[in-house]
């Protein structure tokens, strides 16, 4: 087995390829284009078995790793945190390029776990809207906060409800008021608050779009209780196939929820986990908040923790913990019933 380790950067991929015990045996630096990621490809096909290790920066790497995979390679992700240790400990002093190369690739040769890729398919299509939507919901709150302070002065005496401006009804009454009003300061409001309408246009639209995507793939997250549209979109996009995960530990290790050890000797204890992937963990936090309310078996959950002498906070994170297992179990429900109807579809056309 040979492994070549990628470098990858917006203008040049470097590539190395080591053998077996992390002898480096050849070293190539194409450009990042499709004729380069050929190029790659083409030169690997010197050794009969070979896997390629690229740090795991998917903005620069998404297009090399998709042409890999055509190629019928196997493709491995490498962290930057799993590659700049491995290089720190090498004996070469130094950055360059072929040196990450390098230690990239080393390892893939150590670590037998990593993350496979694979061809991205509709799950990335709801990142896309989703993150999407987050960016024009940034957008449009500083805009508010721009034309409430146009506002303010204006007519101080205005009274505007917290999260008003968003509404259509509220956007109506301050295009009236705003439609007499002369001086720059009322042209910019007006622009503002056109600018704030299309926005919450566009938010609806694609929270819309988002709707239609997860019912079409994965209804059974709606059935968790306080699970809603935009939660199940954040789920199903961050998760990217439940398959890269081996076990429900895995998963919450990879949703922030699963606690880090912190103990020697007799003691047992843990602490909080700071990591993970932040937009699971805060969609995670959310169910927990909503069946916190009564909505769900999660009130009752609380309640037990508590009365054992958990704070409230503490048991919304076991809460977290427990609803974690309860989304991998149910994606891996979703990703078996998918497998099943592949199957008998094939079998149907046989």
């Amino acid at each position: 087995m040979i492994v070549i380790g990628v470098d990858a950067h917006k203008r040049t991929h470097t590539l190395v390829a080591v053998d077996q015990v992390g002898r480096k045996l050849a070293e190539r630096t194409v450009r990042a284009t499709p004729d380069g990621n050929a190029d790659a490809a083409t030169w690997a096909a010197r050794w009969p078995e070979v896997t390629f290790a690229i740090e795991d920066c998917r903005h620069v790497t998404r297009r090399l790793e998709a042409d890999l995979l055509r190629a019928g390679h196997r493709v491995v992700r490498v962290t930057t945190q799993l590659m700049s240790g491995q290089r720190r400990s090498g004996r070469e002093r130094g950055k360059s390029d072929p040196i990450d190369a390098l230690a990239v690739a080393r390892v893939a040769l150590r670590e037998p776990d990593l993350p496979v890729a694979h061809l991205d398919g509709p799950s990335r299509e709801v990142k896309l809207l989703a993150d999407y939507r987050d960016d024009l919901v940034v957008q449009r709150t500083r805009i508010c906060s721009q034309l409430r302070w146009h506002l303010h002065e204006l007519d101080p005496e205005l009274e505007i409800p917290s999260r008003g401006i968003r509404r259509r009804r509220v956007q109506d009454e301050l295009s009236q008021r705003l439609a007499d009003m002369l001086g720059v300061v009322a042209q910019i409001a007006r622009e503002l608050l056109e600018r704030c309408r299309q926005s919450t246009v566009r938010i609806n639209q694609l929270e819309g779009q988002l709707r239609q995507l997860v019912r079409a793939m994965a209804p059974q997250l709606l059935d968790i209780p306080g699970c809603g549209v935009l939660g199940a979109a954040t789920i199903i996009g961050e998760t990217a196939g439940v398959h890269r995960f081996r076990s429900k530990a895995a998963f919450a290790r990879f949703t922030g929820t699963a606690p880090i050890p912190v103990w020697s000797g007799n003691s047992s204890r843990v602490r909080l986990n700071r990591g993970g992937n932040r937009r699971m963990n805060c969609a995670l936090h959310m169910i927990a908040v909503t069946q916190a309310r009564g909505i769900g078996p999660g009130k009752a959950y609380l309640d037990k923790l508590m009365a054992e002498g958990k704070t409230r906070t503490e048991a919304i994170r076991l809460l977290r913990r427990r609803l974690s297992d309860v989304v991998y179990r149910t994606l891996k429900a979703i990703d078996a019933s998918i497998s099943d109807t592949a199957e008998q579809m094939l079998v149907a056309a046989a």
